[in-house]
């Protein structure tokens, strides 16, 4: 197996090859990039710039990925133009901000530096990602109500995503956020006033991969906490502008 500097060497001469004058910029971000890369459980994760996006020049590069994403078992690289990438902070803020704060330049120009994050979406996604896991997480319980077998893998997926989106909204309340998982949730939990025993499990199943005991409570909490966090959320950021507005007939 290869080493994470040895794959993403080949990575990038890869693309080079392949993309050759139309490749503008390799970026590396996420957990590899802060520095708390863990291999048992963390991806690279890889934007490439193109100048151009055309399905010709997406099909040079077809290969590369399948090697990327198969062999070596790594997400798929996010293809954008410069300009995309840029325009993408409206919608992908959460990333966009990670990038601009912890990114390593594997090939190219650094095209981040001047892309602007809007804040205000930043907090709007937050909101919108936990609020697809909550109610992603009471679907998967209504399919296998009590099933720890069935239920304890779904927890540790979830909370992979959960862990990223308690990292931003410490960022949303103002503060630079700490490094260390157990440190991130217990500082979202206080912030939010949410609890952190309820988190705890997740991050007992989140280094282990096991889950023993009884799954119903514990999945129970970490509903509750994820709805407490929500409300906080709403409470000190409330959304007053995307709030609804009356007809003015009505």
């Amino acid at each position: 197996m290869l080493s994470t500097e040895t794959k993403l060497t080949e990575l990038v001469n890869r693309l080079k090859e392949f993309a050759g004058a139309n490749l503008e910029c390799i970026i590396l971000f996420g957990s590899a990039a802060r520095g708390d890369f863990r291999e048992e459980h963390s991806d690279l994760n890889v934007v490439c710039i193109l100048h151009s996006l055309s399905v010709e020049e997406l099909g040079r590069l077809a290969h590369v990925v399948k090697w990327w994403c198969v062999e070596q078992k790594e997400p798929a690289p996010l293809f954008f133009t410069k300009d995309e990438l840029r325009d993408a902070a409206n919608v992908f803020a959460i990333e966009i901000f990670d990038m601009k704060h912890r990114r390593r330049i594997l090939y190219g120009a650094d095209v981040v530096t001047e892309i602007e994050v809007p804040m205000n979406l930043h907090r709007v996604q937050i909101e919108h990602a936990l609020r697809t896991i909550l109610l992603k997480l009471r679907q998967h319980y209504l399919r296998a109500p009590g099933s720890a077998k069935e239920l304890a893998p779904i927890l540790r997926k979830s909370f992979s995503g959960v862990l990223t989106l308690l990292r931003h909204l410490v960022i949303a309340f103002g503060e630079e956020p700490p490094a260390a998982a157990h440190d991130i949730v217990a500082r979202a939990a206080a912030l939010t006033g949410s609890s952190m025993a309820a988190f705890g499990p997740m991050l007992k199943l989140r280094e282990t991969g096991e889950f023993h005991g009884e799954i119903v409570p514990v999945y129970g909490a970490y509903l509750k906490a994820l709805e407490k966090t929500l409300d906080a959320l709403e409470h000190h950021f409330p959304k007053r502008e995307w709030r609804r507005v009356k007809n003015a007939h009505s």
